[in-house]
């Protein structure tokens, strides 16, 4: 591979490692790419799709000319893999903030988890997190509420192609699901909890795919520094 090849474009398949951000992951490949080939300081490169820092997988990162097929590629439908705990709350409906609520869990059966899971199949409506990057009067979500302002937020219509429970082990449910662009995991774990008469929070996610475009062909950003440095110019 050659500077050309970046500049013409590439997609690149990245296997996002826990605690990046999506942001951290493309400006590490940047990097990678800018030393190696001694790239113009304007050289494009983007992600198709955040990922955010307390999950990993497939991040798929866009460079040069292909730039463009990013709106194309965040358009189509997304499969993660990951567990949800039953019987608590947090604000953010995940690990990033700390249990706000505690419910019951002896009622939970597996008969009732495979039951509700038809509840969320097709078209839903669902409130992305509070702790989230959408603008709302000029601020991200999550800056009204790390101050503590609340804020309406509206619903908005998902649609989830497959709700697959792949693991059972109470307070536990391990899960796959296939969904269109716009999905908040995070929310649908919240929203099961509650349709189970309990609470639920997000405690492992993991995007395994993006339309054709799957993890197991991803590499991580080592990996792929490796790849670039052996490259011969």
């Amino acid at each position: 591979m050659n500077a050309e090849d970046f500049l013409s474009g590439k997609i690149l398949l990245i296997d996002k490692p826990l605690t990046w951000s999506s942001f951290q992951a493309v400006n590490k490949l940047k990097y990678i790419l800018k030393r190696k080939y001694d790239l113009p300081k304007k050289f494009k490169i983007g992600h198709a799709g955040t990922l955010d820092p307390l999950a990993s997988g497939l991040l798929i990162i866009c460079t040069g000319k292909f730039t463009k097929k990013i709106t194309e590629i965040q358009a189509q439908e997304k499969e993660y893999t990951g567990t949800i705990l039953v019987g608590a709350t947090t604000p953010s409906y995940d690990l990033e903030t700390e249990i706000d609520a505690t419910f019951p869990t002896e009622h939970i059966t597996e008969e009732l988890i495979l039951e509700t899971t038809k509840q969320f199949l097709g078209e839903i409506d669902q409130k992305p997190p509070v702790f989230s990057a959408i603008k709302k009067d000029g601020k991200r979500l999550y800056e009204h509420a790390r101050a503590g302002e609340e804020v309406e937020i509206q619903s908005r219509k998902t649609t989830i192609y497959e709700f697959e429970i792949t693991r059972i082990q109470l307070p536990e449910i391990d899960f796959r699901v296939k969904c269109s662009k716009g999905t908040y995991i995070r929310s649908l774990a919240y929203d099961f909890g509650l349709a189970l008469q309990s609470g639920g929070h997000l405690t492992a996610l993991r995007r395994t795919k993006i339309g054709d475009y799957s993890v197991e062909n991803a590499i991580s950003p080592e990996d792929f520094e490796k790849e670039i440095k052996n490259e011969i110019q």
